[in-house]
């Protein structure tokens, strides 16, 4: 029988390759138990190279298993090593491993050799390499006078390090006095063998110091060399040359390197300027994922060379001058390498097998067999086996076939040795996977259940789902060789109790495992790119769904690493928020969900943007007189592309500490010509621009004053403008001291008089903006011109303007005024122009004068009548005058206006307007209401705008329901202010609409309500919503049966008391009634006085404020027009006034006097009981 440790051969999809190396472990893993016999492994030994430090103690390996136990044996150099002989050397109990102890006495050296270990047992033996035991050594330069070196400036150099021979081999640097390393760049730099290259010498390379060390690491020591001292020449550098080879020598070279190891290939060249070094492979290329360049490419580097790395490797050394190039012939050349290694047999008697030992190399490798240690040419012959090359045929085995064979492939560059043992066993099946063990695995991924066998002959395994369940196939399971049952995809319907089964002719094992299916780890939001600016705050949310029986953990990393530790960082569940970010906070977040069973992550860039940092290195160069070029080194962008730099100008000699804008160039530039004016001291910063903002300025560059001109332009805005009829008063804006272009700047101002004068005036002014030409006439045109000059020179010609001396009054008046009345309150007015001459000045426009006068007093009243005034811009000849009062008299006149101002007014015009429609009546008031009658009252329109020809009164009843009843239509003459309706119903209330007429229509209107029953208020507050169609109703509680009853019982006991207390005052004596009734007047009975006005009208100020619950209500009421929009509430308090659910006002109207003329009137309403209550009260 024959256990054969491999997987099925069955191809598989590439995702499954994880699993596929998994069950390689597993099978790999697969062992004879060590409860049954079996032959010797060597399971541990010591490196076949073992370099020993010598100050310690020497301890050599071998570790090894067996049933029984094995024995271990050692040989050295070939002989039997008697390690009972020699105290320094013990055995470990139990194991093969030796222990020397040098460090009490004795030498590392007196145990250098060549070491192997046997373990043996009743089954055979196994040995392990050979062990090459060698002490590492660390030996000192040899002394040696080095000579000072001298060379000129630009010579090539070579400083030698030849390092001791020490095992293993020293790494080499040079480094100085001060054990800092020395600087190396494409000019100087150290070679693979150790030695200091440079391609030329500059006098910066003047040092005492070039000391070259070698550091041991096996022993930690660092020796050195003598310190090189060398001394370059100051003179004019060499001649340039082309380059030339330090380094290999000629123009081919070979190089030998083996399979497995990193090939490296060195080319170092001198020249001037100093040569650069590429690489190319003839006829091929270089492989790109294991190639790479040391020593500023002077190094060519392969790792993991192979055969197919073999070839023609050329360097090139070029500069300006030319190029050389060598050529390297690479041969790999491999010491033996598995191509299939010998395993362990397990074979039940009878059964047939094979050992197979497959090497290669370069040159290849001979193979060559032993038994138990032995070469099995001189080996105990065994009639089961039969040598075929590399492979061992064993047909018919028994139990002596047991043996351990060692399998050795060899070449000049080093052997291969292998062990593996033929071990004849027969024993009934045995599973060694752990009974009722749970795997527990995520839905949608593989399963694999173990089933861990052993047996001779080999067992066959079945798998079994449930506890009644049939075999399980190959169409949905797969069965690897190993006994383990792959479930591809796993579902919940998979969740179960899987067996496992292993038969052989010997008998039958069993083991149940268990399978659960569990919900994948998903993230469900996953953080999200973002871009935040430098002190800002950002937040990654991580939303994680998983399976509720595992446990999650959540941790975030940045880069791949753990977050910083700082308070920064805040996790709150599946949040993470950065506050106060910084430039170092940039990079990938990622959110990690862990389980027991599986892990998702997901990941997302922070970008940490700000404005730009500020250019620097500042540089003006090309200086010209009117140009200079300016370079800059940009800031950081701080991950924001730069857009645009602004460029900014000081200047010193005339603005010091103010900047100005001098251009803008693309984000793409480092340099900028700038134009320069004359005679300025210039001082430039540069700002960078990108999507966040500008950053500050640069440090100021250098300061560049330009040389003086003349001025490039002219004084602008030049005006010529009189301020007296006699004057030209001209003005300019001057130049600034940037725009002066030198020293001594003046002003030439030239005048000529159009049409008047043949030449010009001019005079030269300095520091002034403004020159004053006397004696001009009035209003006449001049051509003006101003022009700037300095030390230097004139400024070019300037342009010519136009201007004017001085204006006066006008002296026409506008002829042929005419007015025509448009309507009643505009009216349209027209004029003849007054000639240009008479003006004397810039037309302003037509001003009119009107006023509203009364006929017959135009002229004597006219200072005291208030004028109104429209202007008329321009050359106009009419206008209208909108605003009138209609049945008005006006009169107007018009007059021309110039820059000094009006002049004489034209002859008054009159006009009247037409009649317009009246004003509402000034006010209105119901008194006397009676059963069936009602008395108004009223004022005149303040406004009639015409002759009132009647007044038109409206009215109409209000029901029970709070609908309005039919309109009646009442005309009343204009000459009547005070009317009376009759025959009205009872008890009734009504509501007034009232207005007057004019010959032009119906005026606006005045509202008013009153009752006419007289346990109401007779009158209420105007209707303030104009279209409503209900109106209120209120419900005295007057009305009630029961308090008319006791108010009757109230009043006769008071008529009884008053009669008593008469009756006892006249039993008194005489008594004065009639003077102690005037000097105690009743002020219920008192007069009305003449300022009182008309009963219940308030024309105090303080009658208008709101009237207080429980005074008197009055039996009219004055009501003014400009009152009726007001709410109920300008009639009562707020607090006091209440309304029914329907919205009717229930609250007594009052007022805040207690004598109110009103009150005079009790004859024409009788109060009601809670009136009379309250007077009695």
């Amino acid at each position: 029988m024959q256990l054969k440790i491999m997987p099925k051969k069955k191809r598989l999809p590439a995702g499954r390759v994880a699993l596929i190396l998994f069950l390689c472990q597993m099978i790999s893993a697969l062992e004879v138990p060590l409860d049954l016999v079996q032959p010797p492994t060597i399971t541990q030994q010591s490196p076949k190279d073992y370099i020993i430090d010598p100050r310690e103690n020497i301890v050599i390996q071998c570790e090894a298993k067996g049933k029984p136990p094995p024995s271990f044996s050692w040989t050295r150099n070939g002989t039997h090593f008697d390690i009972d002989k020699d105290p320094l050397v013990t055995m470990k109990p139990g194991s093969g491993t030796l222990t020397i102890n040098i460090m009490s006495e004795g030498k590392a050296e007196t145990y250098e050799g060549v070491y192997q270990c046997t373990a043996r047992n009743e089954r055979g033996a196994a040995i392990s390499n050979n062990i090459v035991v060698r002490p590492s050594r660390s030996p000192l330069w040899t002394k040696e006078k080095l000579e000072p070196i001298t060379l000129r400036n630009g010579q090539s150099l070579v400083l030698p390090c030849r390092p001791p021979l020490g095992l293993p081999p020293p790494i080499i640097f040079w480094m100085d006095n001060s054990f800092q390393r020395l600087p190396q760049s494409e000019r100087v730099s150290q070679g693979l063998n150790g030695d200091l290259y440079f391609s030329n010498v500059l006098p910066e390379d003047t040092r005492e110091d070039y000391i070259c060390y070698a550091r041991f690491n096996h022993t930690q020591t660092i020796q050195q060399k003598q310190p090189i001292s060398v001394k370059v020449i100051s003179a004019k550098p060499n001649r340039e040359r082309p380059p030339t080879f330090l380094t290999p020598e000629g123009n081919t070279s070979n190089k030998e390197e083996l399979r497995g190891n990193v090939l490296s290939l060195e080319c170092i060249a001198e020249g001037l300027p100093t040569p650069v070094i590429y690489w190319i492979k003839e006829d091929g290329t270089l492989p790109t994922n294991r190639t790479f360049y040391r020593n500023f490419k002077k190094t060519l580097q392969i790792i993991q060379v192979s055969e197919a790395d073999s070839g023609n490797y050329q360097c090139i050394a070029k500069n300006a001058l030319g190029a050389i190039h060598h050529t390297i012939s690479v041969t790999v050349k491999a010491a033996p390498y598995w191509i299939l290694a010998p395993q362990n047999l397990v074979l039940s008697p009878g059964e047939d097998g094979s050992l197979i030992c497959r090497a290669n190399g370069n040159p290849k490798p001979r193979i060559s067999w032993l038994s138990n240690g032995v070469p099995i040419e001189i080996a105990p012959d065994d009639p089961s086996r039969k040598i075929d090359g590399d492979t061992i045929i064993f047909s018919n085995v028994q139990e002596r076939s047991s043996a351990v064979y060692q399998c050795n492939a060899s070449n000049e560059y080093g052997y291969l040795l292998a062990n593996a043992f033929v071990n004849v066993l027969a024993e009934p099946p045995r599973i060694l996977t752990s009974a009722n063990t749970l795997y527990q695995v995520i839905a949608n991924r593989p399963a694999l259940l173990d089933c861990a066998f052993f047996g001779s002959p080999l067992p066959t395994i079945e798998w079994f789902k449930g506890a009644k369940g049939s075999a399980l196939r190959d169409d949905i399971y797969v069965l690897h060789e190993n006994g383990t049952l792959e479930i591809p995809v796993a579902q919940k319907d998979s969740t179960g109790t899987y067996t496992c089964v292993a038969r052989n002719k010997l008998g039958m094992a069993k083991n149940e495992v268990h399978l659960e299916i569990k919900d994948p780890t998903r993230i469900i939001k996953q953080p999200e790119y973002a871009v935040v600016q430098r002190g800002s705050t950002v937040s990654f949310e991580c939303k994680v769904k998983h399976d509720h029986t595992l446990t999650l953990t959540i941790t975030w990393l940045k880069d791949n690493g753990e977050l910083p530790s700082d308070g920064r960082f805040t996790v709150d569940k599946d949040h993470l928020e950065v506050a106060d970010v910084r430039d170092s906070d940039g990079g990938a977040y990622t959110c990690v969900a862990n389980t027991t069973l599986d892990m998702v992550s997901a990941s997302a860039v922070l970008s940490v943007v700000d404005v730009p940092n500020p250019p620097f290195d500042l540089e003006l160069t090309d200086q010209l007189d009117k140009s200079v070029q300016l370079s800059w080194t940009p800031g950081d962008d701080n991950n924001s592309p730069i857009t645009k730099f602004i460029i900014e100008y000081e200047d010193a000699m005339h603005e010091a500490g103010l900047w100005h804008h001098q251009t803008e160039v693309s984000g793409m530039q480092t340099t900028a010509q700038l134009k320069l004016s004359p005679y300025v001291n210039y001082s430039f910063r540069v700002m960078a621009v990108n999507s966040l903002g500008r950053s500050l300025p640069s440090e100021p560059s250098e300061q560049y004053l330009t040389k003086a001109a003349e001025p490039d332009t002219n004084p602008t805005a030049v005006e010529g403008l009189g301020s007296e009829p006699d004057n030209l008063v001209i003005t300019w804006k001057p130049l600034n001291g940037f725009e002066s272009n030198g020293p001594g700047l003046q002003y030439k101002v030239s005048w000529l008089q159009k049409d008047g004068d043949d030449e010009w005036a001019s005079v030269v002014v300095a520091n002034v903006s403004k020159y004053i030409v006397s004696g001009t006439p009035t209003f006449v045109p001049y051509l003006i011109k101003v022009q700037a000059l300095n030390d230097v020179g004139f400024a070019p010609e300037p342009a010519v303007v136009m201007g004017h001396s001085g204006e006066d009054l006008p002296m026409v008046a506008p002829g042929n005024v005419r007015v025509n009345v448009v309507n009643s309150t505009l009216a349209e007015v027209h004029w003849d122009p007054v000639p240009l001459k008479s003006i004397r000045g810039h037309l302003q426009g037509y001003r009119i004068y009107y006023w509203k006068a009364q006929e017959g007093s135009l002229k004597r009243n006219r200072r005291h009548i208030e004028k109104k005034i429209l202007t008329f811009q321009g050359n106009k000849t009419h206008g209208m005058l909108p605003g009138l009062e209609p049945f008005s008299h006006y009169a107007l006149n018009v007059r021309v206006v110039n820059g000094k101002g009006e002049g004489p007014a034209s002859p008054d015009r009159v006009f009247n307007t037409p009649e317009g429609v009246p004003s509402a009546p000034s006010s209105l008031k119901i008194i006397n209401p009676t059963l069936d009658s009602l008395t108004l009252e009223w004022d005149p329109p303040s406004r009639p705008n015409g002759i009132l020809t009647e007044y038109t009164l409206k009215y109409q009843p209000i029901n029970s329901t709070h609908e309005l009843g039919p309109l009646v239509d009442l005309k009343i003459p204009a000459n009547k202010t005070r009317w009376t309706l009759k025959n009205l119903n009872f008890s009734t209330r009504y509501k007034f609409y009232f207005y007057a007429q004019t010959a032009a229509g119906s005026g606006s209107q005045i509202t008013e309500e009153a009752v006419t029953t007289v346990d109401e208020a007779g009158i209420l507050p105007p209707d303030v919503g104009a279209g409503k169609a209900m109106a209120s109703r209120q419900v005295d509680i007057a009305t009630q049966g029961w308090f008319i009853g006791l108010m009757c019982a109230v009043a006769l006991l008071i008529l009884i008391l008053l009669i008593v207390c008469f009756i006892r005052r006249n039993k008194g004596g005489k008594y004065p009634v009639k003077e102690k009734e005037d000097a105690h007047a009743d002020p219920e009975i008192q007069p009305m006085k003449e300022d009182d006005g008309t009963f219940g009208e308030y024309s105090d100020a303080e009658d208008h404020k709101p009237l207080k619950k429980g005074s008197r209500t009055p039996s009219d009421r004055t009501v003014k027009k400009e009152d009726s929009d007001d709410s109920l509430v300008d009639y009562g308090e707020g607090v006091n006034g209440q309304f029914n659910e329907d919205g009717s006002f229930i609250g007594q109207y009052s007022g805040k006097k207690e004598k109110e003329p009103a009150e005079g009137n009790e004859s024409s309403e009788a109060p009601s009981p809670v009136n009379a209550m309250n007077s009695f009260v």
